[in-house]
């Protein structure tokens, strides 16, 4: 049995992640295919498109064997704590032989060695860094020019300023050097493996070819009720989306959580406001502002992002406060690492991993919502109870107020494709 990892979101599955998946195999040899999977509620700050019971089946239709859930604590954070905790779930598989992930550069040895830098920061780069911010420069920019100086005279890579803007500012780029450092921080066997990203870039919101982005595809769905979706997304996943969108439970957008958010904003002061992670030096401020004076999130976002606080960032920031999830959370879900490894569903290959992780796992393996409470652990419990929320929250943004019952973890079981 030879084991491939891979850190998902599938939000939705489409044609390019087809290719990670196969192209993972076929670099690795791996026999066996399992994914770190994010809930409810995606990295980027916004929630998922359709449930991570439907996102899980459409990935096991396509060649996965089992899928993981990434816990909300991890997933609804930045680069650094998303990564650290899709990668320490994997290590703690005990399965895992590789880890496999798809960035703008495809050249692992430069996004190895930009890691090792920036994880045990050697005192030449220091004193670099520490030049650059003295002359007034602002630290990304300060911390790309030590990295173009250290790199230059210390490998055998010759770098220029775009090239560590792109090295450094591409989003899978930016996830891959994450994942590298969490390998290394966990001292980890894994082997890494670096898929060049094709065709579409992950930005992009038009529809150009077979392989089109995620965002893209949840545009075309949003703006033109997803009329050409079938020709862009494997034909499982568009009987999954169809089936979802029938039942009233998608799909589903930020927008749809307005109400609450502004419903919190309205009543939470500021001094709760700056509990919430990332918020700080007065941004607590501007979102209060924003808060009565917008009639939609897109424009509340736009109201309260600056060039320091991005878009993307305030998204994050918005949905960790709409699910309670405050910077002391956060942290020790980093110090302490995942708790469980959450069963979202599995292949007939896949519960011979399952059988396997009984053996070498080293955190719980929960295939049943309620058996977390017989685990006697109170930060597992809380770690878990974010996950349940997060399932009650998203549910109330079904058209289908039939769906919207809470609980619904506790009656969905693990998707089985054998």
């Amino acid at each position: 049995m030879k084991v491939v990892g891979l850190v998902v979101e599938y939000n939705p599955f489409h044609f390019g992640h087809l290719y990670h998946l196969k192209k993972a195999k076929e670099i690795s040899g791996a026999t066996h295919v399992v994914c770190i999977m994010s809930g409810n509620f995606m990295q980027r700050g916004e929630p998922a498109i359709v449930n991570k019971w439907a996102r899980a089946e459409m990935a096991i239709y396509q060649g996965a064997d089992l899928v993981l859930e990434l816990p909300v604590c991890y997933s609804l954070q930045t680069a650094q704590f998303f990564a650290y905790g899709a990668v320490s779930s994997l290590h703690l598989t005990g399965i895992a032989d590789y880890l496999c992930f798809g960035s703008e550069s495809g050249n692992l040895p430069l996004l190895k060695a930009i890691a090792g830098i920036l994880l045990n920061e050697p005192e030449e780069f220091r004193w670099y860094l520490k030049s650059e911010l003295n002359k007034g420069i602002p630290y990304p920019k300060a911390q790309a020019n030590s990295l173009i100086n250290y790199i230059n005279k210390h490998t055998d890579f010759h770098l220029d300023e775009f090239d560590i803007h792109k090295l450094t500012h591409n989003p899978n780029n930016i996830l891959g050097i994450e994942y590298l450092k969490a390998l290394a921080v966990l001292n980890s066997p894994i082997e890494p493996i670096s898929i060049k990203r094709i065709k579409a870039d992950y930005h992009s919101d038009r529809i150009k070819g077979k392989i089109a982005s995620a965002t893209a595809i949840r545009k075309e769905i949003f703006c033109n009720n997803g009329l050409n979706v079938a020709k862009i997304v494997p034909k499982e996943t568009f009987m999954i989306l169809n089936r979802e969108f029938s039942k009233g439970t998608g799909p589903i957008s930020s927008e749809n959580f307005y109400p609450f958010i502004l419903y919190l904003l309205r009543r939470t002061s500021k001094e709760e406001l700056l509990k919430v992670f990332d918020v700080s030096e007065g941004l607590e401020n501007r979102i209060v502002r924003e808060s009565f004076r917008c009639k939609s999130l897109s424009e509340l976002i736009t109201g309260i992002k600056t060039k320091r606080y991005t878009r993307t960032r305030i998204q994050r920031i918005l949905f960790n406060f709409l699910l309670g999830i405050n910077k002391n959370d956060v942290y020790e879900s980093y110090q302490k690492g995942p708790q469980y490894l959450r069963v979202l569903g599995f292949s007939s290959k896949g519960k011979e991993l399952i059988s396997k992780m009984k053996i070498t796992s080293r955190i719980p393996i929960i295939t049943k919502a309620a058996h977390y409470k017989k685990i006697k652990s109170p930060f597992l419990k809380k770690m878990f109870e974010y996950d349940i929320l997060a399932t009650d929250i998203y549910s109330l943004a079904y058209k289908n107020p039939e769906k919207r019952e809470q609980g619904r973890d506790f009656f969905m079981n693990p998707i089985i494709l054998e």
